[in-house]
């Protein structure tokens, strides 16, 4: 009997050394495979690449800015931090300064989008965003507004963004309700108020409670004559000029 504890208290010694062994081995393999991420502002872009390999890292220039103060071609930032700890094979993002600027911003209110982005570009600048807005006074596709102004200077990115005209906003309308109406003289009304019939589904006609079940009638084709049940948009809601109403009918 002692000799059986005896094999057991060993036993569970070597458990709990081969446990320890393991965690350990593993707490070694996962921060063996840390690295701490060096300083590269104020490099070139090759010598931070060069630095961060030595590190199994990778530097991925993500962004370039104007500065007076950091020479052109030298990273002004980078993310993750110096002396942060990351993996191997991690990426360090940095912003490249382009020097001060020397760029004339250009005056692009008034073309048209790809002309803008056409001069823009000429000048050795990025597009940046574009968005649009609806003006009644605007040629669609017209540059209304762009910022950074023309002429401007002290910018950061050398990026401009956009402001085009979508073209006058089409005219709107409240939905009327047309439940309850023959779809010939909704039609009629729709046509006159520049909107248009899209699908018009038949409902099958309910039978009575008290009658014996029989099997499902196929729904007939629509008629002018059939009468609107239900309307889709729904009776209230705004809807533009040429938009299609949808129709179950009976």
């Amino acid at each position: 009997m002692r000799q059986f504890f005896r094999i057991l208290l060993l036993t569970l010694v070597l458990m709990t050394v081969a446990l320890v062994s393991a965690l350990t081995a593993m707490r070694l393999a996962i921060h063996g495979r840390e690295v701490i991420v060096p300083k590269v502002v104020g490099m070139s872009p090759l010598e931070a690449e060069r630095l961060g390999a030595a590190s199994g890292l990778q530097v991925v220039v993500e962004r370039e800015f104007f500065s007076a103060d950091i020479p052109e071609g030298k990273i002004m930032t980078q993310m993750p931090a110096p002396g942060a700890k990351v993996r191997r094979g991690w990426s360090i993002r940095v912003a490249r300064s382009l020097g001060p600027q020397r760029v004339a911003i250009p005056d692009v209110t008034g073309q048209s989008e790809r002309a803008a982005e056409l001069n823009i570009r000429r000048r050795g600048l990025a597009l940046g965003s574009v968005a649009q807005v609806s003006l009644p006074d605007a040629q669609q596709d017209q540059v209304v507004s762009q910022n950074p102004p023309a002429n401007a200077s002290g910018i950061a990115a050398p990026k401009i963004n956009l402001l085009v005209s979508a073209g006058p906003m089409p005219p709107t309308f409240v939905m009327p309700n047309l439940t309850g109406q023959p779809l010939g003289s909704a039609t009629l009304a729709l046509q006159d108020a520049g909107l248009r019939v899209g699908k018009v589904s038949v409902l099958p006609v309910p039978t009575a409670g008290d009658q014996p079940q029989t099997a499902p009638v196929a729904p007939s084709e629509p008629n002018p004559a059939s009468m609107i049940v239900t309307q889709t948009p729904t009776p209230g809601q705004k809807i533009a000029a040429g938009s299609t109403v949808n129709f179950e009918v009976r």
